[in-house]
């Protein structure tokens, strides 16, 4: 079931999201060459708990998934598309990482994405990077009243595509409020003027993600969480979870 949220409501998601973006502001910061994936998350766990707040993400267990989620923080390094699980991997000069976060405050999420370079950029990355950024720019300019989620699936399906990227099927966007999860789904390819109807007081994580190879292929690995592409090309992967509102989108996860 689908919630509209008040225009206090919404404020207090923003309260979330403003947890989140400082959360990935510092992680963004500390992904240097031989920083250890964990290190990330332990620097994540410690925003959260300076804000109060909780983890979405830490004991998540979808249906898909053959345990709960061990962390607080998504670390999906160069072929791994999302979901890739902290470990004692020691990030590389020339690694792309993306990073998914979630805060919980005060009863409300906030859920947000964003996709990094460690040391030295090669040109291709930087290319699929700006591409997933821009693609999340365009779905957020659709998300307006009077449009449909086709509307922000056709936006972001249109930079991809047209970058020459793949896009991995079955995932894309959602619902959030009280929840990580919640309706509706927000593919990331679709028919413009298609599907749900946008209203004010929705709120949806809007989060491209791309495949270099050109692709759509994906499979998980071995530890049931981390999605990697079947060619072995490198992703990327923006999000921001985004108000609707009379007024025009609301980023509720920028700092």
């Amino acid at each position: 079931m689908m919630e509209l949220k008040t225009a206090a409501s919404i404020d207090a998601m923003r309260e979330a999201g403003r947890v989140v973006a400082r959360a990935l502001t510092a992680v963004r910061e500390a992904a240097a060459v031989g920083t250890s994936l964990l290190e990330l998350d332990a620097i994540a766990h410690d925003v959260l708990r300076a804000a109060r707040a909780g983890s979405p993400f830490l004991g998540y267990r979808p249906h898909f998934a053959p345990t709960p989620y061990p962390a607080v923080l998504c670390t999906s390094v160069n072929d791994a598309i999302v979901h890739g699980v902290p470990d004692g991997y020691r990030l590389r000069d020339g690694d792309l990482l993306s990073l998914d976060f979630g805060a919980e405050l005060g009863g409300w999420v906030g859920d947000s994405a964003v996709s990094t370079i460690v040391g030295r950029p090669r040109p291709e990355d930087v290319r699929l990077v700006k591409t997933a950024e821009r693609a999340l720019e365009a779905g957020i300019a659709a998300a307006v009243v009077g449009n449909r989620i086709g509307d922000i699936a056709h936006a972001v399906g249109t930079v991809c595509r047209e970058a020459g990227y793949g896009i991995p099927d079955g995932f894309g966007g959602h619902g959030v409020g009280r929840r990580m999860h919640e309706d509706p789904a927000v593919p990331n390819e679709g028919r413009p003027g298609r599907g749900v109807p946008l209203r004010a007081g929705m709120v949806l994580a809007i989060e491209p993600m791309v495949i270099a190879g050109g692709r759509d292929g994906y499979h998980t690995a071995p530890d049931g969480w981390t999605l990697r592409t079947d060619d072995g090309s490198r992703a990327a992967h923006a999000e921001h979870t985004v108000a609707i509102t009379e007024r025009g989108p609301r980023i509720l996860t920028a700092l």
